[in-house]
């Protein structure tokens, strides 16, 4: 192992929370980062159970419950009979949900663009190269 890995570790742990936060920015959506990420897990999970939101976002059930509750009143989220177990309900996305969602995606994607604009060839080949070993990094990969 590199002698410099813990400093790349300190360097890489700066510059991803101070882009991250500059992204989280540049919308004004009006979420929380809590909703957002809740939206987030429902569209990528489709009809979800609560449980299911709760286990995703590492969140105890009545803080899921909190969360959710939230982006319903906000008419972005639905709540349907689980036709398994009449006891339980689904959570997906409504119309007006996805949409929240697309806004938002194409907010940062922009905004991320509108910074890489501004780099050369040669740093934009770096990032580009750079780009799968972070995706490993994020997805736990390596």
């Amino acid at each position: 192992m590199e002698t410099a890995t813990p400093t790349i570790a300190a360097e890489l742990r700066l510059v991803v929370g101070r882009l991250a936060r500059k992204v989280r920015l540049s919308e004004t959506s009006g979420l929380t980062p809590s909703q957002l990420s809740a939206l987030v897990t429902i569209d990528q999970i489709g009809r979800a159970r609560l449980c299911d939101i709760a286990t995703a976002e590492g969140v105890s059930a009545p803080t899921a419950t909190r969360i959710v509750s939230g982006v319903e009143k906000l008419g972005l989220v639905a709540r349907t009979d689980d036709s398994e177990d009449r006891r339980a309900t689904r959570l997906a996305l409504t119309p007006a949900g996805r949409a929240a969602l697309r806004r938002i995606r194409s907010s940062r994607t922009a905004f991320l663009q509108q910074r890489l604009e501004g780099l050369d060839e040669a740093d934009l080949a770096v990032l580009r190269a750079a780009l799968p070993v972070l995706a490993a990094l994020a997805e736990d990969e390596l």
